[in-house]
Formats: C-alpha cells, sequence, structure tokens
C-alpha cells in the first residue's frame, strides 16, 4: 500500500547528470591539473602529455650543400688493383725462373765425382752383347746446365765432324796412292792420323770441355784452351794440305789435277771439309770463351782445383812418398 502514498502527479526528482561521483572526480582532477601546469618551466614540457615533440636541431655545421667527392671510383679501383696484381703476377713468375735456373745450376756444381763414376757407362753407344764395354758416362741433360747445353752439343758435333772428316781423308789419300804409287807416304800417314787423332781429340779437348761445363771447373777450361788452340792450327795445316804430310788439302789436290780428275775432285771435297773444321773451330772457341768469362772462372781457381786434385790422387801421393823415401835411402847410404 506504501505505494499508492506517492503522488503521481507530483515534480520528479531533478537529478542533476554532472553530480555523478565519477564524472565530478574526472573534472576535478582535470582542473587540478590544468592549473598546475606551467608551460615555461622545463620539466612541464617533459612532463606534458599534450606536447608535441620538437624534431631535433640540425648539427649546424652540417653543409647544406653536398660536396663532390675527391674519392676514385669503385671500378677505377678495382681496374687499379687489377694492373697491381698483373705487375705483381709477372715480378713473381720472373724470380721463380731465375731462382729455378739458378737452383739448377747449384745442383749441377754439387754432383759429386763420385756419384757420377758410379753410373753406368753409356758411351760409346755399343751392343750389350759387345765384349767391349763403354768407357765414359755421358747425358747433356742431366749433367750439363741449361745455358751450356747447345755449346757443349756443337762442341760433340764438331768432334763427329772431325772424325768423318779423317775417315775421308784416308779415303783420299788411298785413292791418290792408286793413281801415284809414289804417294804411299800420305797414305800411312792418313791412316796414322786418324788412328791418332779421332781418340785424342775426343779425350784431350771434348771431353775437358765437357767436364767444365758439368762442373764449372777453370783448369778444364784452362786444359781445353791450351789444345784446342793446337787443334786450331792443325785444321789451318790440314786444309792447306802440304804435300807428303799425309792430308788432303787444296794444294796436295790442284798438284793432282792433271793427273786424274776424279782424285782431285775428291781431294778437293776433303779440303772443304778440312776447311769448314778449322772455321767452326775458331767460331766455338770464341763462343766457349765467352762462356767461360761468364762462369766466374780464373788462373787462380784452376790452380787451386790442380794442387787441391794432385795432391789427393791416391796414385801422386804413393809416387811421392815412394820417392821421399828413395832418397832417403840414398841419402843414408851415402853418409
Amino acid at each position: 500500500m506504501s505505494a499508492f502514498d506517492n503522488n503521481p502527479f507530483a515534480d520528479p526528482v531533478d537529478v542533476n547528470p554532472f553530480q555523478d561521483p565519477s564524472v565530478t572526480q574526472l573534472t576535478s582532477s582535470n582542473n587540478d591539473r590544468i592549473e598546475e601546469f606551467n608551460p615555461f618551466t622545463e620539466s612541464s614540457r617533459l612532463t606534458n602529455p599534450a606536447q608535441t615533440t620538437v624534431p631535433a636541431q640540425v648539427n649546424a655545421s652540417q653543409p647544406a650543400v653536398l660536396q663532390p667527392s675527391v674519392e676514385p671510383s669503385a671500378k677505377a679501383k678495382v681496374t687499379a688493383g687489377q694492373t697491381n696484381l698483373l705487375k705483381q703476377q709477372e715480378e713473381l713468375e720472373r724470380k721463380a725462373a731465375e731462382l729455378d735456373r739458378k737452383e739448377r745450376e747449384l745442383q749441377a756444381k754439387e754432383v759429386p765425382i763420385s756419384s757420377s763414376s758410379s753410373k753406368e757407362n753409356n758411351w760409346p753407344p755399343l751392343p750389350r752383347n759387345c765384349p767391349v764395354k763403354p768407357c765414359f758416362y755421358q747425358d747433356f741433360n742431366e749433367e750439363i746446365p741449361v745455358d751450356f747445353q747447345r755449346t757443349c752439343k756443337m762442341m760433340y758435333y764438331l768432334w763427329m765432324l772431325h772424325t768423318v772428316t779423317l775417315f775421308l781423308n784416308l779415303l783420299a789419300c788411298l785413292a791418290l796412292f792408286i793413281v801415284k804409287a809414289e804417294k804411299g807416304v800420305d797414305f800411312g800417314l792418313s791412316i796414322l792420323w786418324f788412328i791418332l787423332f779421332t781418340p785424342c781429340a775426343f779425350l784431350c779437348w771434348y771431353r775437358p770441355v765437357y767436364k767444365a761445363f758439368r762442373s764449372d771447373s777453370s783448369f778444364n777450361f784452362f786444359f781445353f784452351f791450351f789444345v784446342f788452340f793446337f787443334q786450331v792450327v792443325v785444321y789451318v795445316i790440314q786444309a792447306v794440305g802440304i804435300p807428303n804430310w799425309g792430308n788432303s788439302g787444296w794444294i796436295s789436290a790442284l798438284s793432282v789435277i792433271n793427273d786424274n780428275l776424279a782424285v782431285t775432285i775428291i781431294m778437293i771435297i776433303v779440303a772443304i771439309f778440312f776447311t769448314t773444321c778449322g772455321v767452326l773451330s775458331i767460331i766455338l772457341l770464341k763462343t766457349v770463351h765467352s762462356k767461360y768469362r761468364r762462369t766466374g772462372a780464373s788462373f787462380q781457381k784452376a790452380q787451386e782445383e790442380f794442387s787441391h786434385d794432385v795432391l789427393s790422387n791416391r796414385s801422386f801421393q804413393r809416387a811421392a812418398s815412394s820417392a821421399a823415401s828413395s832418397a832417403a835411402q840414398g841419402a843414408f847410404q851415402g853418409n
């Protein structure tokens, strides 16, 4: 019944929506913050949520206009780097080739004589079933340095031409002896020259120059120069062809031109061979001398090598000791 006690015609209660506690609390807090806000203080600028962020000030030292770069471009740097690498590679290759050449020369020089003598001899090249065995070991590619191989081979070819010329001289003197019986002296001497000068030339001037190039031996160089000079003189004499000397030279060939034309032609061919040997010997003598000067050999080194080889030779030591003992015994017996 209490509900009926209210007057329905009375004014409703005046309700103010701004009097709501949540609204009044919010408005009161905003007012306090606004009153406390001071725009001239540093802290207010930092704590004010409504403050807009100001962009950082641009450094005054930074230039406004971009300056052109003085550094080279990337392509120029790459090109310069490639050029430097190519130059360095060429220099390294040149040094490597030079070191390789010097190493081969040192290895050729340091090969001991005992090791070379222990190798199986291969010259002269004889069949295996032959009772006579080779007497020397010869290998240009293994024992001779690269710079001297061509000259050493030319000396070997000259010796072969020397041998062929002496054999042809023997045949020419034989043909002359057949035509003229009084020319038997020339035929006999031609046989002697062939038998004597062929091995002597090999032992006296070819092997010394081979050993000189192999081991850079000053003594062998001087021995070669001494003997080969006389060989050049002999070539000149043989090319001239003095009669009754056993040589089919120019004088001997032209002296029988009226007797037999065929023999004259054979002897002229031999005279040409002797002349060729003489010219080649002079050229090779100069070539070997130029190579000798490049090796650093000298007469003092030759003396030292000769004294060392002689004093270290057992045969010489035995001969010297026997001579000394004989002299001592003779002295005692004389006293």
